[in-house]
C-alpha cells in the first residue's frame, strides 16, 4: 500500500510513544528555562561561585559575610543559596522565617538581609528550618534552574552563589548554566586533609573554564589577648595549594568564637561585630575582590 506524504506524516506521528513525546517536551521546557536564565542575569555586572572541596570549612559563612562587606562598600547585592539540601544561608544572613514572595507573572522576589542584601534560598521556602529536602539529584539541579531563571533580582553589581561542598550535580548545573560566569572563590582551611579537597576542587573549575578569583583560608589562626597568634588546625596550607596550582591566595579568617554564636543565634557577625579582627580581614577580602574583578572590565 502507498501512502502519500500527507497519510505518512500523520503515521509517523502517531507512532511517536508517549513517553518520547514527553521528553521532548521537558527538554524543550529546560532549554527555554536556560535562555531565560541568561537574560535574568544580563542586568548584574559580576557573578562569583563560592566553592570548597569539603564541608565543615565555613563556605556559607564565608559566602554571606562577603555579601555584607561588599553591601557596606556600596554594592548592590545578591546571594544565591545553591545548597538545595543544606541550606544554612538564610539563618547566617538573618532571614530565616522570612517568607519569600513572588509576582503574577510567576517571578520569585528575593528577601532582604541587613545593608540591602537580597536573598533567596530553598531554605526560606520550606515549613520550617528542619523540614529535609527529600530530592533525587535532577529535581535539585531543576530547582537550581529555576531560581536562576525566575528570581526578580533587579540590577545587582555582585551575586554571590554559594555551593554545596563537592563536585557534583549542583555545583556543575551554576557552572555551565552561568556562561558569563565572572569567577569562582575556593574556600579552605588551614589542614593537610583539606589540601587534597582543594586540589579537586580547582580541577573542576578549570576543566570547566570556570576562571578561579582566588583562595580564601578560613579559620587560619587565633589571636589571644596579647596579640600572639595560634594556628590551631595547622599552618599555610592555603598558601602552600595556592603557589602549587598558581592561583591567587586572597587571604586569611582568623578563629573567632563569637562566629560560632552569631551564625546559631542566626544574627549576621559582621553586622553585629563590624569592629572584630576577622570583619575587618572580611571587608579587605571583599576589597581585594572588587580590585581584582572590576579591573578585568575597565
Amino acid at each position: 500500500m502507498v501512502r502519500g506524504e500527507e497519510g505518512y506524516n500523520m503515521s509517523s506521528q502517531q507512532r511517536v510513544p508517549p513517553e518520547v513525546k514527553a521528553r521532548i517536551e521537558a527538554i524543550k521546557r529546560i532549554r527555554e528555562q536556560e535562555e531565560q536564565v541568561r537574560k535574568n542575569l544580563e542586568r548584574i555586572k559580576y557573578k562569583i561561585a563560592i566553592l570548597s572541596g569539603k564541608g565543615g570549612v565555613g563556605k556559607s559563612f564565608v559566602t554571606a559575610s562577603l555579601a555584607f562587606a561588599l553591601a557596606y562598600l556600596g554594592k548592590r547585592v545578591g546571594v544565591l543559596d545553591a545548597d538545595i539540601y543544606g541550606p544554612s544561608i538564610p539563618k547566617m544572613m538573618g532571614v530565616a522565617g522570612q517568607p519569600v514572595m513572588g509576582t503574577p507573572d510567576g517571578r520569585i522576589i528575593p528577601v532582604i538581609a541587613p545593608l540591602g542584601v537580597k536573598v533567596l534560598s530553598i531554605g526560606v521556602m520550606l515549613p520550617s528550618e528542619d523540614t529535609p529536602v527529600i530530592w533525587r539529584g535532577p529535581m535539585s539541579t531543576s530547582a537550581i534552574r529555576e531560581m536562576l531563571a525566575f528570581a526578580d533580582w533587579g540590577e545587582l553589581d555582585y551575586l554571590l552563589i554559594d555551593l554545596p561542598p563537592g563536585t557534583g550535580d549542583e555545583q556543575l548545573t551554576i557552572l555551565q548554566l552561568i556562561k558569563d560566569l565572572t569567577g569562582t572563590i575556593i574556600v579552605t582551611i588551614p589542614s593537610d586533609v583539606s589540601r587534597v579537597v582543594v586540589a579537586k576542587a580547582i580541577n573542576f573549575a578549570r576543566k570547566l573554564n570556570a576562571p578561579i578569583l582566588g583562595i580564601i583560608e578560613n579559620m587560619s589562626y587565633f589571636t589571644c589577648p596579647d596579640g600572639t597568634k595560634h594556628y590551631i588546625f595547622g599552618q599555610g596550607a592555603g598558601k602552600k595549594i595556592a603557589e602549587k596550582y598558581n592561583v591567587r591566595f586572597l587571604g586569611e579568617i582568623p578563629i573567632d568564637p563569637r562566629i560560632s554564636r552569631a551564625n546559631d543565634m542566626g544574627e549576621p557577625f559582621f553586622v553585629k561585630y563590624p569592629e572584630s579582627e576577622a570583619a575587618k580581614v572580611l571587608l579587605e577580602l571583599a576589597q581585594k575582590i572588587i580590585e581584582i574583578v572590576e579591573a578585568k572590565t575597565q
